[in-house]
Formats: structure tokens, C-alpha cells, sequence
């Protein structure tokens, strides 16, 4: 196995680590990794996860769901119905941070193309950078859209894009600093760089710990909390403009944690406490299970 070191946090340049918890990848592998917290930031990691040529073969399942369009069993088909909800928000956000109607956008990791699609239908013009084969043919097939290989982001022009989006894919990313200059690059002056990540500092992340669905090790590499998100964009010259919630992802996520802990009565503790972390997150954003980071200039 070739190993992706860590060996200085990309937040503060820490390289004191000690461990934080050990995980198992429930959706492939079975494997166990640790994850490591800079005793700088507090940033979290996952650590001895495979290099970026080799992770792929933790990617192979049908249930891994954001490179697949199964509605296969109870938890798949609560995602889906969610989604068609979830895409007019998204695309309502995407509107209200760059104060635009319509504009060019760079969806990075783009997944089966649906998010893309729909700003399409709302007349932005799209691009979209994705990993997966099947999903880049997917995303063709059904939406006919055309959509690029990930080193693609490096070509485009400066200061080409009203917004750039990553929804649940900064986490995976192996060359982080890189791809974050890249994305100042890419914007325009008044563009905004929109990420959602899991939040490992919320309601659900500290009841449900090393079963914490959103760990997803080794896929998800980086784990930010509000505050190491905003310290890393300003690392890079951008400036935390907003926080928003993805309020359906506390269910979602306490859903699939009562599965992996192989739960009685799994679907009711899945939405009790994922309501306890939707309720949380209505007094405080930075405690939901998913947030969002609207960054400009």
C-alpha cells in the first residue's frame, strides 16, 4: 500500500499530531485507520489512508451513493428524495452569494452531474471537473453534459468562474493546498468559492464518535471544523463571508451511524438524534452535521 504521509498540518504547518480516535471503513474494506488531531489548529486527518493513484478501490461499492444513482434500501431512498429538495437550495445559495441570476460556475467533484444540471436549467453556464469514470459517462448519458477529468482544473483560465463549488468532496482531496490556490486563481474578483463538509464538532459527530458515519475513512482525509474551514481559507486569501446548514444531512448521517452500530430499532435513534442535531443546529450552524462555507475575496 502506498501511503499518503502527512507530515505538516496544510491549516497552521503544525507537525505535532496525536491520535484522536479509530475509525473502520464500514462500506468497503472493513479496514480500521486512525485519525489524527494537530495539536496547532485541531484539525483532524485520517492517517496511513492509500496515495492518490490508489485510493480508488475504497470508491468500489454500489452503496457509495455520490457515484451511483441506486435507491436501493431505506437510507438510500431517503437520500434521493432529499436531493431534489436539496438541488433548488443549492442552487437558490448559489445565486444569493454572487448576487447573480446566472454566471459561469466550476462544479469540482461533480459526482453524477445532478447539482450541475440544475444550475444549467436555471441558465448558468456549467462546467464540472469529476474523478469517476462511470459518473463522468453517467452524467453524459443523462444530462448531456460534458464533464471534465480532475487535472483539468489546472487549465482553465484565471479569474474565469462567478463560483466554484465542491458539495461534500474538499474532504477527499489529496493535493489540498494546490487545488485551494487553484480555486483563488479561477475566481473572479467578486466570485465565490462555496464548500460543504462534514462537521466533525456537531451534535451527531460526538454522539455517535467512532461510528460517526461522516468519518467515511480512508475516503474523507481532511475533517474541518468551523474553525480550522475558516483559518484555511484565509491561509489563502479569502475571507469567510457566510456559514449555512444542510440540515437533511443530521438525519441522514444518524441514519447510516445506527446502521454500522448494527442498532435496534435503528431507524427511530437514527431520527431522534438526528432531529436533536437539526434542532442544535438551529441555535448554533456550526453544530450541524453538514456546513456550508461561502468564501470571497
Amino acid at each position: 500500500m502506498a501511503v499518503f504521509n502527512i507530515q505538516q498540518c496544510p491549516v497552521c504547518g503544525g507537525n505535532q499530531f496525536k491520535t484522536f480516535i479509530t475509525c473502520t471503513d464500514f462500506f468497503v474494506s472493513g479496514e480500521q485507520f486512525e485519525i489524527k488531531e494537530c495539536a496547532g489548529c485541531g484539525l483532524k486527518f485520517t492517517a496511513n489512508a492509500e496515495d492518490e493513484e490508489n485510493v480508488g478501490r475504497y470508491y468500489q461499492s454500489e452503496e457509495y451513493i455520490s457515484h451511483s444513482n441506486t435507491s436501493k434500501g431505506l437510507v438510500n431512498a431517503v437520500y434521493h428524495r432529499v436531493r431534489s429538495y436539496m438541488l433548488g437550495r443549492k442552487s437558490r445559495l448559489v445565486k444569493k452569494a454572487t448576487k447573480k441570476k446566472s454566471g459561469k460556475i466550476l462544479d469540482v467533484g461533480t459526482g453524477t452531474g445532478f447539482f450541475l444540471n440544475e444550475m444549467k436549467s436555471h441558465g448558468w453556464q456549467v462546467s464540472g471537473t469529476e474523478k469517476s469514470d462511470e459518473a463522468r459517462t453517467f452524467t453524459k448519458k443523462d444530462f448531456g453534459l460534458e464533464i471534465n477529468e480532475p487535472e483539468q482544473l489546472f487549465q482553465f483560465e484565471n479569474e474565469n468562474f462567478d463560483a466554484i463549488t465542491l458539495w461534500h468532496v474538499l474532504e477527499h482531496i489529496h493535493r489540498l493546498d494546490e487545488n485551494m490556490e487553484t480555486f483563488g486563481r479561477l475566481l473572479k474578483p467578486e466570485g465565490k468559492l462555496i464548500i460543504a463538509v462534514p462537521n466533525p464538532t456537531s451534535y451527531d459527530a460526538l454522539h455517535y464518535k467512532e461510528f460517526w458515519a461522516a468519518w467515511d475513512v480512508p475516503r474523507h482525509l481532511w475533517h474541518f471544523g468551523p474553525e480550522q474551514m475558516k483559518l484555511f481559507g484565509e491561509k489563502h486569501g479569502l475571507r469567510l463571508n457566510s456559514i449555512h446548514t444542510m440540515p437533511f444531512d443530521s438525519f441522514y448521517v444518524s441514519l447510516l451511524s445506527e446502521k454500522y452500530k448494527k442498532s435496534k430499532l435503528a431507524l427511530v435513534k437514527g431520527l431522534m438524534h438526528g432531529k436533536i442535531s437539526w434542532l442544535k443546529s438551529l441555535v448554533n450552524k456550526k453544530k450541524c452535521s453538514s456546513v456550508i462555507y461561502v468564501f470571497g475575496r
